[in-house]
C-alpha cells in the first residue's frame, strides 16, 4: 500500500541522491531535494529555518556528503579545518537534518529516516580519506541509537552502505586514475562483476521508506553487488 508521504533528500543535486528524488516521486511521494547551494545543513541556523520552511517531514534521506574534493594525505599531514569539512558535510548535515525533522514524526506517530553511509564505513576508505571513513561508521552508529530511541514512536532508522558506484564527478575522476588494470581489478571483487548505479541505491531507499518494512529499523544495508563478500 502506498500513502503519499512528504519526504526531504539532502545532497540531492546529483548522482544517489538525485535518483533517491526520482524514486521517491515515483512511489507518488512529494519530494524536496535540497542541496548546499540552496541551504548549508552543516549550519543549525541555516537547517532549522530550511526544515520550518518545509514544514512536516515524514520521510528523510541524509544523502549529503562524500570527500569534499579531498584526496589521500597522511594523517600527520592533515589540518583541523580539512577534518572538520567532511565531518560537517556526512555527519553534521545527518544530525541536523534528523533533529529538525523529528518532533513532527513524533507527533504523527509514523517516520522514516534512511542515512546513506558507504562501505568505508564498515571497512576502509579505497581513496584513504580517514576523516570520510571515520564520519561514514560514525552515521553507521548514529543509526543504531536514533532506531533504539526512535522506535517507540513508529519512527524507523536504517542505513545503507554503498559500494563503488559512479554517481558523482568524483567517483568519475577517481575511477578513472586507477587505469584499465586497477579498473579489473575493482570488478573483479564486486560478485557481481560491475559497478553499482545511483538507481541500485535508490531501490534500497524505497524498499525502508514503504509502509509494509515498519519492523526494520536499525540495519545498514550494503548494497555493493557483493563486494563485502570479499
Amino acid at each position: 500500500m502506498t500513502i503519499t508521504r512528504t519526504a526531504v533528500v539532502t545532497g540531492a543535486a546529483q548522482g544517489m541522491g538525485k535518483s533517491i528524488v526520482e524514486a521517491l516521486r515515483k512511489s507518488g511521494h512529494t519530494v524536496h531535494g535540497v542541496d548546499r547551494d540552496e541551504a548549508d545543513l552543516s549550519n543549525a541556523d541555516a537547517a532549522k529555518a530550511y526544515f520550518e520552511k518545509i514544514g512536516r517531514v515524514d520521510i528523510l534521506v541524509n544523502c549529503a556528503g562524500g570527500v569534499v574534493g579531498q584526496t589521500h594525505k597522511p594523517l600527520d599531514e592533515i589540518t583541523d579545518d580539512a577534518w572538520k569539512q567532511i565531518f560537517d558535510a556526512n555527519l553534521q548535515t545527518t544530525f541536523l537534518s534528523t533533529r529538525a525533522v523529528i518532533k513532527g514524526m513524533k507527533e504523527n506517530g509514523w517516520g522514516r529516516i534512511v542515512n546513506i553511509s558507504s562501505g568505508a564505513g564498515r571497512s576502509v576508505s579505497l581513496t584513504g580519506i580517514q576523516a570520510y571513513a571515520t564520519a561514514k561508521a560514525a552515521q553507521i552508529g548514529f543509526t543504531r541509537q536514533m532506531a533504539h530511541e526512535l522506535g517507540q514512536y513508529g519512527i524507523t532508522v536504517n542505513c545503507i552502505a554503498p559500494g563503488f558506484v559512479l554517481s558523482n564527478p568524483s567517483t568519475i575522476k577517481q575511477w578513472e586514475s586507477y587505469g584499465p588494470e586497477g579498473q579489473e581489478k575493482l570488478k573483479m571483487g564486486i560478485a557481481t562483476r560491475r559497478l553499482g548505479k545511483a538507481e541500485d541505491i535508490a531501490n534500497g531507499v524505497s524498499f525502508f521508506v514503504q509502509e509494509e518494512s515498519d519492523w526494520v529499523t536499525g540495519q545498514c544495508l550494503s548494497i555493493d553487488g557483493g563486494h563485502s563478500l570479499f
